[in-house]
């Protein structure tokens, strides 16, 4: 591991700094990250459910399945789970349009595999992670159990063993659903005083 993350990086997708500058150490570092979760995950057994992973989280139909699914089963709480899915279909939105302002192209480089079509090229940041956090926290706290602690670095973890982000991308796509995700708590607590 020492000896992967010491070596130059051959080819470094370049990154827009604040200041307008390209950071390409920051760049090639990232690639050494990825390369080091699919040498170390990259078993085909994990590619295979990181693949299930990925089909079920996107553009968020998964998550607003079982959002759907909440609202119909849980008939005294129905509000909120339209609350909660609707949060969630905001933070999905939310990170295509920062996708469209920030346009990071996703990992390039011949030492990443990748292991799934996208349907776009944009990397920064995750809509995967985003609306993967939004959900967890939200639908943890109505079915009262400690989801993102199992599932956000889960999908985190699979959107980079199958060579589609960067590990910038799905931290901050993760604090965005995050955000998200407080910000309709708060909203929910106004509404019912």
């Amino acid at each position: 591991m020492a000896e992967l993350l010491e070596r130059p990086a051959r080819h470094a997708v370049p990154i827009l700094e604040p200041d307008g500058e390209v950071g390409v150490a920051q760049a090639g570092a990232e690639v050494r990250v990825l390369e080091a979760v699919q040498g170390t995950l990259g078993r085909p057994r994990v590619v295979q459910v990181a693949r299930g992973m990925s089909h079920f989280g996107e553009h968020a139909a998964g998550w607003l399945a079982i959002g759907a699914i909440g609202a119909l089963v849980d008939r005294r709480r129905r509000r909120d789970w339209i609350a909660a899915t609707a949060a969630v279909t905001l933070a999905h939105g939310a990170s295509v349009g920062v996708k469209r302002v920030v346009r990071r192209p996703r990992p390039d480089d011949p030492r990443v595999q990748v292991h799934v079509g996208t349907p776009s090229r944009l990397s920064f940041p995750s809509a995967h992670a985003t609306s993967t956090t939004t959900a967890a926290i939200l639908y943890g706290a109505l079915l009262r159990k400690p989801l993102a602690a199992a599932l956000v670095p889960a999908m985190a973890l699979s959107r980079m063993v199958l060579g589609v982000h960067y590990p910038t991308d799905v931290l901050a796509g993760s604090a965005l659903g995050a955000a998200v995700a407080v910000a309709a708590r708060r909203v929910a607590r106004k509404e019912s005083r």
